[in-house]
């Protein structure tokens, strides 16, 4: 084991305040993994929250592991404990929260350089037990199936106790009987033993039960200088094309009181305060949440915000706070393609933000915007290009324009819909790039191709999971190859799924009704029969 890589996961600790350092005597040590960088991971308040709630288990000990500290890790670094920089094989539970499908490949690099038998089935009595969870793999679990011992479906809140019950010192705990009482835990789905069955997703009812907030002054994360407060889960909007907005539902809220607790207890540390929700501005107590947080002397920041509503109050909390940029999501340029994604948002909204947030002398305007929607036409990147410049003629400071190609999620009504061709989704990128720089924009996007392996592993079945595992080099650039190896064509799961096909999360009941997907779907096929507009056509 390298010196170095102990000394850097020492220097990171020593960066911040919070973390728990307990021997590991007598008690159960479990690996919290993000598997992505550390940055990345200590903005993701699932891993704050896990952290909490694990360590706060008699016990249990929880340190956690990243895929790296940094973006300049070697391939060949061993995977360590953050907290006491033991090696991860040495734990009895690995428990992964995975929140994006591109992030699979740093799953299975992250076992390799632990050492730990990629396939569950390969595993012995002395290997950790490999969990998963988060809105990605808990969706469609298949594509990890063949690694995992057991997937958590849903929210773990209403069930840690009884799962973490499960848990046993390697010593003491047959693999078997430990996976068979996993299997008895509601939400849980132990791919070994759940055949054919369904798992229902676990959905948290009182969020106050649960207070979500950062446990780990983390300065070298991406948020590092602010304290993150969940202040709501779900979204009532209803985008069809939304994995957050169908998985999360119904939407749910922390009350004022619970939130400015936590905020008296944050402001000790930071003096900004980093309000998270999928829409911060859809929060039913907005502005008196907003008053209270700054009568408190703290700094405002919002992880989201929707063109409507766009409270005047929080712009303004927003703007006191220092804040130079505001992110707004139009998502389509047109008003028929907005009305197909059910976005609920018209033209006359989006200029009316536009104006709200140069009014309030922001300095940044960024947008983000999906191609290739379903029933998407050349007239509709028309339509984006031609909002934009509008958007450019109210608010003339720099604006950043974000373009991102769309991808079709389970539990979704748009999950059986086929991707855009890549020389399609190409096309109509170039187009916005040399269009848009002529006009002082900036223009970020996505790859085509790397939204083509997304779509890949979230609509992916086991097969995709042995491509997975049987990878070298597990990274986004071998996917096609790997896809090759294993006898698979990418198109068989970027086609478009017949109504009645059968889907390889059919077993995971999302407390969505399949009516409700069905009839979304419809209505935004009817939605995009209706001829290509102008972004005006409907205003007129």
């Amino acid at each position: 084991m390298e010196w170095r890589h102990i000394e850097a996961a020492r220097r990171m600790l020593a960066s911040e305040t919070g973390a728990i350092v307990r021997d590991w005597g007598g008690q159960i040590p479990l690996a919290l993994a993000y598997p992505n960088t550390y940055a990345v991971g200590m903005s993701n308040l699932a891993i704050h929250t896990l952290y909490r709630l694990f360590n706060d288990i008699p016990g249990i000990l929880c340190e956690r592991t990243f895929a790296s500290l940094n973006d300049r890790t070697s391939p060949d670094a061993p995977l360590l404990t953050l907290e006491t920089q033991r090696p991860v094989r040495d734990v009895a539970v690995l428990a992964f929260s995975v929140s994006f499908e591109m992030d699979y490949f740093n799953v299975i690099d992250m076992l390799r350089r632990a050492k730990i038998p990629v396939r569950a089935d390969e595993r012995g009595r002395y290997d950790p037990l490999v969990i998963f969870g988060g809105p990605a793999v808990s969706a469609n679990p298949a594509p990890l199936a063949a690694v995992a011992d057991a997937i958590v479906v849903g929210e773990v809140e209403p069930i840690i106790t009884d799962l973490t019950d499960c848990f046993h010192p390697p010593t003491e705990r047959d693999r078997w009987d430990t996976l068979a009482e996993m299997s008895q835990v509601p939400g849980v789905y132990v791919p070994a033993l759940h055949e054919g069955e369904r798992i229902r997703r676990q959905m948290l009812e009182d969020l106050d039960a649960y207070p979500t907030a950062t446990s780990i002054i983390a300065p070298k994360a991406e948020f590092g200088d602010m304290y993150l407060i969940k202040i709501a889960r779900g979204c009532g909007h209803g985008c069809r094309f939304c994995l957050a907005g169908y998985w999360y539902r119904p939407p749910r809220e922390r009350s004022v009181e619970q939130i400015l607790k936590q905020a008296r207890e944050g402001l000790k540390y930071r003096d900004r305060i980093g309000l998270v929700a999928p829409v911060v501005s859809d929060y039913s107590a907005i502005e008196s949440l907003v008053v209270a947080l700054r009568d408190m002397g703290a700094k405002i920041s919002v992880s989201s915000l929707r063109v409507k509503p766009l409270p005047p109050i929080l712009l303004r909390a927003l703007a006191e706070s220092g804040a130079q940029t505001i992110t707004l999501a139009p998502e389509a340029g047109s008003e028929r393609l907005r009305r197909a994604i059910h976005k609920g948002i018209t033209y006359d909204d989006i200029m009316s933000a536009t104006e709200l947030v140069a009014a309030h002398g922001f300095r940044t305007l960024k947008l983000y915007f999906m191609i290739g929607l379903p029933g998407e036409t050349s007239q509709d990147i028309t339509a984006l290009i031609q909002m934009v410049e509008e958007i450019k003629a109210r608010f003339p400071r720099y604006i950043v324009v974000n373009v991102t190609p769309f991808v079709p999620k389970a539990h979704t009504p748009f999950q059986r819909v086929a991707v855009c061709p890549l020389d399609v989704l190409r096309a109509r990128r170039e187009r916005i790039e040399a269009e848009l720089h002529s006009r002082r924009v900036e223009i970020r996007t996505e790859s085509a191709l790397e939204a083509h392996t997304q779509a890949t592993l979230a609509r992916g079945d086991r097969r995709i999971g042995e491509a997975l595992i049987a990878m070298e080099t597990p990274t986004p650039g071998h996917w096609e190859s790997a896809l090759q190896a294993q006898g698979l064509d990418w198109q068989m799961y970027l086609r478009e799924r017949g109504e009645d096909e059968p889907l390889p999360w059919d077993f995971i009941d999302a407390r969505i009704p399949l009516r409700l997907l069905r009839v979304e779907y419809r209505k935004s096929q009817k939605a995009m029969e209706q001829e290509p507009c102008r972004i005006r056509e409907a205003t007129a």
